[in-house]
């Protein structure tokens, strides 16, 4: 059973992606996304699976993101996952990015 503990212990962070290419290896077509979090954390890298919403990487570069840093590390096709990126799953397999209001400064916590 999820405690209320376990959801405070989750570090949420506003972010920027400074740089979105395809990972080739990776089963269901994904990105590998560099993303800004602020002079606090500084630079993540994630791996995401955006492709059916987002066809063109380059739309995703700027873009501020919503993303949770404090999980483990992951091995995502030979790609270490750092941050998990969080967005909103339709049933057609796209993923809406949730987004800051305009103005929010990088490596603002989420509460």
């Amino acid at each position: 059973m999820i405690e209320l503990d376990d959801f405070t212990r989750i570090d949420m962070r506003i972010g920027r992606i400074l740089e979105a290419r395809p990972l080739p290896a990776a089963r269901k077509p994904s990105y590998q996304l560099r993303i800004d979090f602020g002079a606090e954390l500084g630079e993540r890298v994630s791996s995401a699976q955006l492709t059916v919403t987002y066809p063109d990487p380059a739309t995703l570069v700027g873009r501020q993101i919503v993303a949770v840093v404090n999980f483990p590390p992951r091995r995502v096709a030979g790609f270490m996952s750092d941050v998990l990126v969080l967005g909103a799953v339709g049933s057609n397999g796209q993923v809406h990015l949730l987004q800051p209001e305009p103005g929010c400064d990088e490596g603002l916590r989420i509460g």
